[in-house]
């Protein structure tokens, strides 16, 4: 069972993440469907496209868009599945909705994408609890390598192009090699930002 140009996947987990433990208790974080942070964004691949061969294998752990599981309400009310969505618990997922890929224990970039941990904010005149478009780079990929811009560089990145993503307990920005505009070197005296939301699951 092989589809064309899609994966099949199927999420690790339910397709909504809703709850939190919290020590012994459960904590509920969520009862509405609209919301697409809630949208679980980890899969495991089933089925491998026909037509093309990938890094990406069968049994790998995925991060994906939040729209190949998430579930809606039609027009008429009705809900419904993602028009990803194949049977059981199978959804197909294009090349390009997949974000992360971790094979050998290891996450890997897919495609042009990379993810960047944000920097604790040394401003005590703002709220702000992280520094603005600055970042470490985290899960960096082979052109970004090629401008000498490595995992672990500080970096500064363009506006409104990142989306936020909790890959195992640590909140990282998603974002295309060209949003990275500039690299500042060493991160000395600089502080990773982890929400304390990010890792109390």
């Amino acid at each position: 069972m092989k589809s064309l140009y899609d994966f099949i996947v199927k999420p690790l987990g339910d397709t909504y993440e809703n709850k939190k433990t919290i020590g012994d208790k459960e904590l509920i974080l969520n009862t509405k469907i609209e919301s697409f942070k809630f949208v679980n964004n980890v899969a495991e691949v089933v089925e491998t496209p026909a037509a093309y061969e990938t890094i990406i294998k069968k049994g790998d752990l995925v991060l994906i868009h939040h729209n190949v599981f998430r579930t809606f309400y039609s027009m008429q009310g009705i809900k419904k599945k993602s028009r990803s969505y194949f049977k059981d618990d199978l959804f197909f997922c294009a090349l390009d909705q997949i974000y992360l890929c971790k094979n050998k224990n290891k996450w890997k970039a897919v495609n042009n994408r990379c993810f960047v941990k944000p920097l604790k904010s040394k401003d005590k005149l703002t709220t702000n609890k992280e520094q603005h478009l600055i970042g470490i780079l985290k899960i960096g990929n082979s052109s970004l390598e090629a401008l000498g811009i490595n995992e672990g560089d500080c970096i500064g990145y363009t506006p409104y192009g990142e989306y936020d993503f909790n890959v195992e307990n640590e909140r990282l920005y998603c974002m295309k090699s060209n949003d990275i505009v500039i690299k500042y070197g060493n991160k000395e005296n600089q502080e990773e930002y982890n929400p304390s939301w990010a890792n109390s699951g």
